[in-house]
């Protein structure tokens, strides 16, 4: 089967996380959902691609949160010969002295129609290893620096190596954000000039030829989602690997910035949406740094009822999604019955595992994402006395969901903070916080919530794929206008902006969030339910049609791939 698939040029798309399969925990959120999607549409489109990523035998980490709200972290165990085959290649990589021996699996990501995606998980738990170094593959995102910096060498000096082990033909390599720009010193090895033809003083490393196969997607504005290592530590790990002096031309004096490595190692790079690439454009001056804005996996976020009923109006709609666009020939009520039952199964799953009886009446808010400080979890609850007057006037429900990073004391202080609040409004409000969110219920609450709420701090919401898999439901977004939801904001059509699109409003937000629940997005659920059920099918028409991931893998091919 591999000499099958590798017997094409394909695209190497190099990913840290990719969530390839509901029942394996191999993502940690957004990033890696996102790279799932895109492979899935890929398969769809039957593109020319390989994937490439780490095992990850421990997942990212399984939440459970204790009685006053604290976030417990567990391993979250996975039996990879359960999904994928193993494969006879091993590649080697020196990490501190040692040569650590990378071996890899082959999971074989079929899509909707007849393409298939080959994704390569690198593994070092090797009888040929340490103890030490057969964990380097084991938990996403684990460990200390020096874990990180490994893992990221594995994954992008041993992701290149186990390709040309494998016999794959690339004809471009797209990095899914920084971590593995390591992969482009693999490059620089390998495509030189002849010495003979190279004048003194000259560099023999081919670099136009490098730049030629690369692009690369940056998916944060946040400084500290850009990766960097001393060179003490890059020294110490990798000395036998790099060469220095060629790697800081790229990647800067000061210490190895991953994201400086790849954009100067590639050809085409790109932000995530239109004002992203705006925001990175001013963070990293003098790169020409295009958008292209994310999309959701159409037949993946769309519930099975409605798939079913856009099977019945708008056959083809998953693979030609332009066809939502005609979503208005399905009668209104049908579109509504089918969204009643989607939030009665997610009703049904909060009153089997968190007690807490909601009402199908009452419209549900829906929050579920990273829980980190500029996210903006509580912003809801800024002034509890107006949250309390608002929900006696037009009462409604909460969901919460999402875990923080193990070193993200800010962000766990905010989940415990979630967790009394719940206990102090439960005679007010209903809220619940949902227990290690993951993809299953994910694919609930996006379909089930009547409201999808994201009120990120300007402007470091790089896009919000949350939203978009709300939108194409029909579930209506209220949210700060930063990344896609500035695209995608048809005021009173497809949702609602909370404030401008200025960062000088975010001390501004709670008020604006409070006036448009109050005066505009309740009472139109409650007493114009009409203009509510046009407004979902607003939104699966210009929403749905256009934030898919099926619309970015095109945009993908035609402007980073060919």
């Amino acid at each position: 089967m591999l000499a099958q698939i590798n017997n094409m040029p394909r695209v190497a798309y190099f990913s840290m996380e990719i969530a390839f399969h509901e029942a394996i925990p191999t993502y940690s959120g957004g990033l890696g959902v996102l790279a799932g999607d895109a492979m899935f549409s890929a398969a769809d489109l039957e593109l020319p691609i390989v994937a490439v990523t780490l095992a990850s035998h421990e997942g990212y980490f399984h939440q459970s949160l204790d009685g006053d709200g604290r976030q417990q972290e567990s391993a979250e165990n996975w039996n990879i010969a359960e999904y994928a085959r193993s494969l006879d290649a091993k590649v080697c990589v020196h990490l501190e002295g040692e040569k650590v021996w990378v071996g890899a699996w082959l999971y074989e990501l079929k899509g909707h129609m007849n393409g298939c995606i080959p994704i390569i998980l690198l593994d070092t738990d090797l009888m040929e290893n340490s103890e030490p170094n057969k964990a380097l593959t084991n938990r996403l995102y684990g460990g200390d620096e020096r874990y990180r910096l490994k893992q990221e060498a594995i994954l992008g000096i041993g992701g290149e190596r186990m390709l040309q082990a494998l016999s794959f033909t690339v004809i471009r390599y797209h990095m899914n954000e920084c971590h593995s720009a390591l992969l482009v010193s693999e490059l620089l090895k390998r495509f030189r000039f002849n010495e003979a033809d190279v004048r003194e003083g000259e560099t023999t490393y081919n670099l136009p030829r490098v730049r030629e196969l690369c692009c690369f997607t940056t998916h944060t504005p946040i400084e500290a989602g850009h990766d960097r290592f001393s060179y003490e530590l890059v020294t110490e790990v990798l000395e036998r690997e790099l060469e220095l002096d060629v790697i800081k031309k790229f990647a800067g004096n000061d210490n190895l910035n991953m994201t400086r490595l790849a954009m100067n190692c590639s050809e085409f790079i790109n932000g995530v949406a239109k004002k992203h690439a705006d925001v990175s454009r001013d963070m990293f001056p003098g790169y020409h740094i295009n958008a292209i804005t994310n999309g959701v996996h159409p037949r993946r976020w769309v519930c099975p009822e409605l798939a079913a009923l856009f099977d019945d109006y708008l056959p083809g709609w998953c693979h030609e999604t332009e066809l939502l666009r005609n979503v208005d020939v399905i009668p209104s009520q049908n579109i509504w019955q089918v969204h009643q039952n989607a939030k009665q199964v997610l009703i049904n799953h909060v009153n089997r595992y968190h007690g807490v009886l909601l009402d199908l009446e009452i419209p549900i808010l829906g929050f579920a994402r990273r829980m980190t400080s500029y996210k903006r979890a509580d912003l809801l609850f800024s002034n509890i006395d107006t949250l309390k007057r608002v929900a006696a006037r037009f009462p409604f429900q909460i969901i919460l969901g999402g875990k923080a990073h193990p070193h993200d004391d800010e962000g766990k202080r905010l989940i415990e903070q979630l967790h009394s609040l719940s206990k102090e409004l439960q005679y007010d409000i209903k809220i619940v916080f949902l227990e290690n969110y993951d993809i299953a219920q994910a694919k609930m609450i996006v379909a089930g919530s009547d409201i999808w709420l994201n009120t990120p701090l300007r402007p470091y919401e790089a896009s919000g794929t949350s939203g978009m898999k709300a939108a194409i439901n029909g579930v209506l977004n209220l949210s700060v206008l930063d990344g896609w939801w500035i695209e995608g904001c048809i005021e009173g059509q497809t949702g609602w902006a909370i404030g401008s699109e200025s960062p000088s409003e975010n001390g501004k937000d709670a008020l604006s969030l409070y006036q448009k629940l109050e005066h505009i997005v309740l009472p139109t659920y409650y007493e114009k339910k009409n203009d509510w059920l046009k407004m979902m099918i607003t939104s699966i028409q210009k929403n749905g049609t256009y934030f898919n991931s099926h619309r970015m893998m095109r945009r993908y091919v035609c402007e980073a791939y060919l």
